[in-house]
């Protein structure tokens, strides 16, 4: 074989042999990447049952199986981010969010004195925040828009259950520069859950199979969030307290059984101590319905 094309040869196998190896290491790279992401979602979950002990206050009677679905479905990680981390994000959404101007008639009237937008795109580093939400709280893909909500101090956000159009069975949030409370109170969830609205016991009484079909609405999840009455005497509650820098995960039993709302400051008590609340921007994911 001449020397020249022994050459050839030569140089052509070490290229291919330094390509093999950029993708092995590569691929040993996102593996890497992949394993340690796995396993702060696993000592993230580690850390949920604890923190439910320090930052849930039960109230009223609630049964023991309730509880237990409640307490498996309602997941909150304090010190989800780093401050270095909340600031990356607010660096990124503020630009855009202070040019806006708070509301007070929003027009299902849960909410008073917020502004909001959504985000598909994120600089790399506040994508990977994201991810770290993906891999922990939902079981396959999340909505490829992300809700950020601003609350003013003095704003509120009223009881209620979020369509079922409009998201799936889980919905996860990250609280920004102001910790809160949350009351999340029962309600009739075959109401709520995914799929159409179906009358309780009482309202069905003494009608037939026919005046029961009129009852329901052909199109219950018209409105983006449904707000039904909710009452304390003889119901059990729960007020979770939410720290800045915390995610909640709220899916199942907590999603369609209870509404969730932001207490006013006038209100915002945990624990008897009052827990003042700031200006708070939530960054919400959710999944497909």
């Amino acid at each position: 074989m001449p020397l020249n094309q022994l050459s050839s040869y030569k140089k052509l196998f070490l290229s291919c042999l330094k390509t093999k190896l950029r993708t092995q290491i590569r691929y040993i790279s996102r593996s890497r990447t992949v394993l340690s992401s796995l396993e702060t979602a696993l000592e993230q979950n580690k850390t949920a049952l604890a923190n439910a002990a320090t930052h849930f206050e039960f109230h009223g009677l609630w049964p023991s199986v309730e509880q237990q679905h409640f307490l498996k479905d309602l997941r909150l990680h304090t010190n989800f981010i780093t401050t270095e981390e909340e600031e990356k994000l607010l660096e990124e959404i503020e630009p855009y969010m202070k040019r806006l101007h708070y509301e007070y008639d929003h027009w299902d009237d849960a909410i008073h004195g917020f502004r909001e937008t959504e985000r598909k795109k994120w600089y790399p580093h506040n994508r990977t925040v994201l991810d770290r939400v993906r891999q922990l709280a939902f079981d396959g893909e999340i909505m490829p828009y992300v809700h950020i909500l601003d609350l003013a101090a003095e704003g509120v956000i009223k009881p209620h259950v979020d369509s079922t159009r409009y998201c799936g069975n889980t919905i996860a949030g990250i609280s920004l520069l102001s910790d809160c409370v949350m009351r999340l109170v029962r309600v009739d969830e075959r109401k709520y859950q995914q799929g159409k609205a179906i009358a309780g016991p009482a309202e069905n009484a003494g009608k037939n199979e026919n005046q029961q079909t009129q009852n329901m609405p052909t199109e219950p999840d018209d409105v983006y969030r449904n707000r039904p009455v909710t009452t304390l005497e003889n119901n059990f509650y729960v007020d979770v307290l939410l720290r800045r820098r915390s995610l909640y995960i709220m899916s199942h039993s907590s999603r369609y059984n209870f509404t969730h709302e932001i207490l006013a400051n006038e209100k915002s008590h945990f624990q008897g101590q009052h827990i003042q609340k700031d200006r708070r921007i939530s960054i919400i994911c959710r999944n497909d319905p």
